[in-house]
């Protein structure tokens, strides 16, 4: 699996790219929870990436060098013929990540242990907490159960969960690393809430209303970073042997983010080079540079390497003054990749 971690860019990257490792795949807009933070299960329609979709691309995956595929959605485990998807990707040795609810993997547990080399589920706290977050009765029960059944085929796959801090789970994280042990999970990683964005189906920017039903007031921030202070207190081997996967600096930037939105501080840009190694596509075939920043092309009209090295792309990528861009200023999940 490709190393993806910390890593400097630099302001000279090239706008042309030669490679892009990471490709993201919008590959089912429905979703089986109903979670505040989120619009996707408002959809109304049920759409989905099909392999036969995607074999126009089969040389552009392979000019672009393409060696990790991500499939998020909605939920991919809706997807009606998964298994076609996967082995597009997997008949050219690329590494497939799946990012789930976890709520069907019991039902799909031996095919996904088949089909990818990794998992990452939803974990949005303790089992309370979690069911109501997701507004779903019984949904922690059904993530342990059907991780439970991926294990029972395949004990080594790596199971990993990511945790979106907001209003209703702010006071739990030491709670939530508890919860992913008992689940059996190899890690656990903890991001902010998108508060600001357009992205996860939002047709508009939230207004002020929304964003208070996820964002922290002055009470519950300063909550937040007691709690940060106890887990880096408490969990420090968790820590140190990467189970959490932040170190102790990065934690307490999330504590940030929500100061910022407060307007305590003025937002900062993380360091990311996402749209230097890689996109993410959506179910219309619009390519992103990033979950965030708006579209550069279209694959329904173009190959991807077409889109990818097109001017609209490379004059983004050109111009693009993260320090300075209000959409990377504001962003909660950045990637820092660096390959091997």
């Amino acid at each position: 699996m490709p190393a993806l971690h910390d890593a400097p860019m630099t302001s000279s990257s090239p706008a042309r790219l030669t490679s892009l490792p990471i490709l993201i795949l919008n590959a089912h807009n429905r979703c089986n929870c109903r979670c505040v933070m989120c619009d996707i299960w408002k959809r109304e329609t049920n759409e989905q990436i099909r392999a036969q979709d995607l074999e126009r691309h089969r040389n552009s995956l392979e000019t672009l060098g393409v060696r990790h595929v991500v499939l998020t959605g909605g939920e991919p485990l809706l997807h009606n013929d998964l298994s076609a998807l996967c082995n597009f990707f997997r008949d050219r040795q690329i590494h497939l990540t799946l990012l789930t609810t976890g709520l069907l993997l019991h039902k799909r547990a031996e095919e996904v242990a088949a089909l990818f080399d990794d998992i990452i589920v939803s974990l949005d706290g303790p089992p309370e907490i979690h069911d109501s977050i997701r507004r779903v009765s019984g949904a922690y029960n059904l993530l342990h159960k059907g991780i439970a059944a991926v294990r029972h085929h395949n004990p080594s796959l790596p199971i990993t969960c990511r945790t979106t801090i907001q209003k209703a789970n702010h006071r739990y994280l030491r709670q939530t690393v508890d919860a992913a042990r008992a689940l059996g999970l190899d890690s656990i990683s903890f991001l902010a809430a998108d508060l600001t964005s357009e992205a996860f189906n939002r047709p508009l920017l939230w207004p002020a209303e929304k964003q208070g039903e996820i964002a922290l007031n002055l009470e519950e921030l300063k909550a937040l970073e007691e709690e940060i202070e106890q887990l880096i207190l408490q969990y420090q081997a968790g820590i140190d042997h990467k189970f959490i996967l932040e170190p102790a600096a990065k934690l307490r930037k999330i504590a940030r983010r929500f100061r910022e939105h407060l307007g305590q501080l003025t937002p900062q840009a993380p360091t990311c080079n996402a749209p230097w190694v890689s996109a993410v596509v959506e179910l219309d075939g619009s390519v992103r540079p990033c979950f965030f920043h708006r579209a550069i092309g279209n694959i329904t009209s173009s190959t991807l390497e077409e889109v990818i090295n097109g001017e609209a792309a490379q004059e983004f990528r050109e111009s693009l003054d993260m320090e300075n861009d209000a959409t990377c200023r504001r962003c909660v999940c950045s990637l820092n990749y660096h390959g091997t």
